[in-house]
């Protein structure tokens, strides 16, 4: 029998609150919920849940602070809950660490479907550790990267990475020296197509490129095709 997933919901609106964390029950989650920014970094902390969703404006700290203070201890996936049209909490939110998120009024399928598809990212590696043939290891030189721990060390230092980091890492380097289009890591990552209008591979790529010593001005080790996608550089790490 499958072990029930702990989600943490923090959100202070009651009635919407009570909604999500009853039909995420229904769907064989285990909830606890949090209505207040100060206490939800010790909740998250203490439960150390397989997945965060987290509202944006709270009272006591902001979703932003929450997500910024968590991304020191905590892993796993954060979906962030954030207003109609507002790209900037958007965009905010993924730079702070921020694996997707869902602009209400929450349609509960939708956030179903992205709930599922992130937990199914985070349990790759369990299905990996079943199978007597193990993933190789990505030895690129000063980068190495292990598919089936999913940790990444940069000059023999491990270096911390949230799920959909890490999972846009390995896209890029399974196919190093190839370049992959924003609709083809898009659909892999979150299986949406890409409109246009998506921020999210854009910043992860951001993200990647400080924690991997690239220039961001001036990237040599993921670079940007124009017009086309990104292509990590087979022999950016190379001594």
């Amino acid at each position: 029998m499958n072990e029930k997933k702990t989600i943490v919901l923090v959100e202070d609106d009651t009635g919407l609150a009570t909604l999500i964390r009853d039909f995420l029950i229904n769907h064989m989650f285990e909830v606890i919920v949090v209505s207040d920014g100060n206490a939800a970094v010790e909740c998250i902390r203490q439960h150390n849940p397989h997945l965060v969703l987290l509202d944006i404006m709270l009272p006591g700290k902001s979703g932003m602070d929450i997500c910024k203070e968590i991304r020191e201890f905590y892993h796993g996936p954060v979906i962030m809950l954030t207003a109609l049209g507002d790209s900037l909490d958007q965009v905010l939110g993924l730079e702070l660490g921020s694996d997707d998120y869902i602009v209400k009024p929450v349609e509960p399928r939708v956030l179903l479907a992205r709930i599922r598809a992130q937990l199914r990212r985070v349990n790759k590696p369990v299905e990996a550790e079943s199978k007597t043939v193990a993933n190789p290891v990505l030895d690129l030189g000063q980068l190495v990267i292990s598919p089936d721990s999913r940790t990444v060390f940069l000059y023999q230092q491990e270096i911390p990475m949230t799920t959909a980091e890490f999972d846009l890492l390995m896209l890029l380097a399974k196919d190093a020296g190839k370049v992959l289009t924003r609709d083809q890591l898009l659909m892999a990552l979150k299986g949406i197509d890409f409109d246009g209008l998506d921020r999210t591979i854009d910043i992860h790529i951001s993200r990647l490129r400080r924690k991997l010593d690239d220039n961001t001005e001036h990237p040599s080790k993921i670079k940007t095709v124009r017009g086309k996608g990104y292509l990590l550089n087979r022999d950016g790490w190379q001594e």
